[in-house]
């Protein structure tokens, strides 16, 4: 056990400490999604700590208007606002310099990640609060993880929505206190539905958007393992601040040990038992050592894939070199907090262990507060040995032999003519500098023979009496000692620092090939992008043809990258890769199985599901090191193509859902728009029928013009349908001319006078505008659309109602603006208006809810902006298309 006397804090820790002295504290209030009661949760806090006599006061606080935030607003100081100008707009935001002057002992700052008006001191909020630290205040904020910078992409997947705000993790990471605000998904809906977290309409969207039960677990879980990781990192920080190295268990670790026997799968399988009984975090470590180096290509192969089912059984697995097993491997426990050890037990003559020592008994001497679980090994499961393979050290072989031999020559030569005619007495330096460099290129063996060759050659040559071994003067004897006992020791050094040389070239060599192709994959999505990047690297690390096959349903393949060039599969091949996708297991050059096919396949795997087959093809077989890159390479891709492959299922999913959706609306707007025109039309043509004779002229155009006009009403319908419909399957394209703005604007005008009957409607052009190079067709549609909504939904509404179509120049570009004096846009309907089958909810008129949409989709094909918003001031809404500079000729 540790004498508390004993302990030592780490440099590191006192470092911190040194570092966060001054500054203030930060506590953040982490939700997994908007509405769980963050602020809420701060706010009452705030407010005992206020009853205890705390100075307490708030740089901004976010209520959205919810009823209880607001109440708990009540009798806390809150501090004034700072007004902005924007874009012809008065903003407010926090204060900083006015918080800073009133330097409370918290301060609370809402909404940690909020990007702050341009004009600010800083441009992210996040940043305010940095200062609010720096000069020593306590800080309380709150943050949704979805705004966590390394899992933006994470959360984007999942909720197909891309969060643009983002917050860094150093300042998660540098938090005093993180307080999880938990709630479960059915609590949350209940709140969206009960209006307290948005309106009713768009909770109701919310809901099955990014607020699904799916969505939210998803999210819930991230938010946990983000605390407990911050929770983790603190109770490691605490204990090497205490100079404490026994583990504190706070919860339960599990830690395996790997080597190269043949059992070592089963003390991993035996890891993964106990770590489920006791619903533990488990780790697998193996232990790099000089004498991995004298491996043989299967027992490297062993430990590699033993390390691989780990991983695949859940572990966090890591290499690691040293020099001794035990010492590292009770290191690497005490940093992690491990609070038990797994290791097997090979059978070893008592006489081995009692000389060169034994890794179990070591763990158990010096585990002090570890657990250490010990697992025989099985009666057959292990391989006799040849001493000098368990030898902590290589063997001496005949080039090292032969090269000790020439090094010890070369020394005696060379100490010839310092000793003759220079008189350099202390001559053992250059026999030891031989010495040195046998052991850095050959080992401890090849540079111990050449210390003793050396010491040799030093009696022989250079002591008195000449060639013989003899010895006249006892300081010889006492040099010679020295001298031998100096080689023994530089032989021990130079062969240890050559190994682990040795070790970290190979390990720095697959690390930076992980890396690389880990950044290749973190920049990419889809399946096919996976795939791809993932071919084009292993095709330049193994100098090889590859190609990856993705799966497609259950166990079926299809071919998504390729690298160099287009492969070439014969059916051979392809029975190779289905066959690995069927079994799990590799097949083809070099396995077990089909070796006369020229690829190679590696089935990608992870511990949920199968997602598909790398194969690789060249004309010399991969040897069993480059095996294990590949075989560490693949189990990387497998994890992207997995999360793509999932991500694609759920955008699938939701398409078809979205699908589904849109049909049913389509049929009810039908049944429901086309009901009117076909009724007027059927009425009119029975009156025709059966009062044809007896109607005078008059009230027979009158009929005739009413079934001419539903009629009209009809193929408006059916004519954007078609449009929809068109834009759907992307057969539209653009035909770019260059068009008089004047003549569009005019032509459109009087497209829709038929329409405005009771409308004032009017153009408005700038003069000496230049021409718009764009698609007519498309250019007319969209600006129709928009008038006849202007005029339908907007002017029509009201007396005396007003549509006006502008042009002018804006930004070096041409906007279109439809005007009206209508009721407006609902609240928060801007973008929704551009939905299909949007209709607002007071609206009397009919139609199909297209039209909005149709402009939208025809002005991205002609690379233009639509947008909307009321009109500030005055009722009404506007309607803008806006074309950028590179449109005017």
């Amino acid at each position: 056990m540790n004498d508390p006397d004993d302990r030592r804090p780490s440099p590191d820790a006192l470092l911190l400490q040194a570092k966060a002295e001054g500054r203030g504290k930060l506590k953040i209030y982490l939700g997994a999604a908007p509405g769980v009661g963050k602020t809420f949760e701060m706010l009452s806090d705030a407010r005992k700590k206020r009853a205890d006599g705390i100075d307490v006061a708030a740089g901004v606080i976010e209520t959205h208007g919810r009823k209880e935030t607001l109440a708990l607003c009540e009798g806390l100081e809150i501090i004034p606002k700072r007004k902005l100008g924007y874009r012809g707009q008065e903003l407010e935001e926090m204060d900083i310099d006015a918080l800073l002057a009133r330097r409370p002992q918290i301060a609370l700052v809402d909404e940690l990640a909020h990007t702050n008006v341009e004009g600010s001191r800083h441009p992210k909020r996040w940043m305010d609060v940095e200062e609010l630290l720096s000069a020593g205040m306590d800080v309380w904020t709150t943050l949704n993880i979805q705004h966590l910078e390394s899992l933006n992409d994470i959360v984007a997947r999942i909720t197909r929505v891309r969060v643009r705000e983002t917050v860094p993790d150093a300042l998660i990471d540098r938090a005093d206190d993180i307080e999880l605000i938990d709630l479960t998904p059915e609590e949350l809906i209940e709140r969206l539905k009960e209006g307290k977290v948005y309106a009713p309409d768009q909770a109701q969207r919310a809901v099955r958007n990014y607020f699904a039960p799916g969505n939210l677990s998803a999210l819930r879980e991230l938010a946990m393992r983000r605390a407990a990781d911050r929770i983790d990192q603190q109770v490691r920080g605490l204990r090497q601040a205490q100079g404490e190295t026994t583990p504190w268990a706070a919860g339960e670790h599990i830690l395996v040990c790997v080597d190269d026997r043949i059992d070592a799968a089963e003390v991993v399988r035996h890891a993964k038992r106990l770590a489920d009984r006791a619903k533990a975090q488990w780790s697998a470590v193996h232990i790099q050592t000089a004498r991995d180096g004298r491996l043989t290509e299967v027992e490297r192969g062993r430990i590699a894939e033993t390390m691989r089912l780990a991983a695949r059984l859940g572990a966090e697995t890591a290499s690691l070199p040293g020099d001794r097993v035990a010492d590292a491997v009770l290191a690497y426990a005490r940093e992690q907090n491990v609070t038990q050890i797994v290791v097997g037990k090979a059978k070893r003559p008592r006489a081995f262990e009692a000389v060169f020592g034994s890794v179990v008994r070591d763990l158990i001497d010096r585990a002090e507060t570890i657990a250490i679980y010990v697992v025989p090994e099985e009666g057959g499961g292990a391989r006799k040995r040849p001493l000098g393979d368990l030898l902590p050290w290589p063997a001496l072989t005949a080039g090292g032999a032969l090269q000790s031999v020439g090094l010890t020559a070369l020394a005696t030569i060379t100490a010839y003519p310092l000793d003759a005619f220079i008189g350099v007495s202390n001559l053992t330096l250059v026999f030891v500098a031989a010495v040195l460099i046998s052991a850095l290129t050959r080992g401890l063996w090849p540079g111990l023979l050449t210390g003793v060759l050396s010491a040799l050659a030093y009696n022989w040559f250079y002591t008195d009496p000449r060639f013989t071994f003899t010895v006249a003067d006892p300081e010889n004897v006492l040099a010679i000692l020295a001298f031998s006992g100096a080689a023994i020791l530089v032989s021990l050094l130079a062969a240890r620092a050559r190994e682990q040389t040795h070790v970290a070239r190979t390990e720095a060599r697959t690390s930076r090939e992980l890396f690389g192709l880990a950044r290749g994959l973190a920049s990419v999505a889809t399946e096919d992008e996976v795939a791809q990047t993932l071919a084009a690297y292993t095709a330049r690390a193994f100098d090889a043809e590859c190609a990856v096959f993705a799966r497609v349903g259950v166990n079926d393949l299809r071919l998504a990258g390729t690298a160099p060039d287009a492969a070439n599969l014969t059916d051979a091949d392809m029975a190779a890769a289905r066959w690995t996708a069927d079994k799990g297991e590799p097949a083809g050059r070099g396995a077990d199985t089909l070796p006369g096919v020229r690829w190679l396949f590696i089935p990608l795997r992870t511990s949920r599901l199968f997602a598909g087959v790398l194969a690789v093809a060249r004309d010399a077989l991969l040897s069993p090191s480059e095996r294990r890159r590949l075989d560490a390479m693949s189990d990387q891709a497998a994890t992207a193509l997995e999360r793509a492959h999932i991500a694609r299922a759920y955008e699938e999913g939701r398409v078809e859902m979205e699908a589904e959706r849109l049909r049913a609306t389509m049929l009810s707007s039908l049944s429901h728009d086309l009901k009117t025109p076909i009724a007027g039309i059927l009425g009119a043509a029975s009156s025709l029928r059966a009062y044809g004779d007896k109607l005078d002229a008059a009230t027979r155009n009158d009929l005739l013009g009413g079934i001419e006009a539903e009629s009209e009403r009809m193929q408006s319908y059916v004519a954007k349908l078609l449009d929809m419909t068109r834009l759907d399957a992307g057969g539209l394209k653009p035909r770019v001319e260059a068009l008089d703005v004047a003549d569009v604007v005019a032509a459109v005008v009087k497209r829709a006078e038929p329409l405005a009957e009771g409308v004032w409607l009017e153009g408005d052009v700038t003069p000496g505008l230049p021409w718009l190079r764009t698609d007519s067709t498309l250019l007319h549609q969209v600006l129709f659309n928009l008038v006849e909504n202007a005029i339908v939904h907007g002017a029509r509404a009201v007396d005396g109602g007003e549509v006006r179509l502008a042009a002018r120049m804006v930004d070096g570009g041409i906007t279109f603006e439809v005007v009206d004096n209508g009721p407006g846009l609902p609240a928060g309907a801007e973008t929704r208006v551009f939905d299909r089958f949007f209709r607002g909810e007071k609206t009397r008129a009919s139609g199909t809810g297209l039209g909005l949409a149709i402009a939208k989709g025809f002005a991205a094909l002609m690379g233009a902006r639509i947008d909307a918003h009321n009109r500030r001031g005055r009722a009404g809404a506007v309607f803008t298309l806006a074309f950028p500079e590179s449109a005017t000729a």
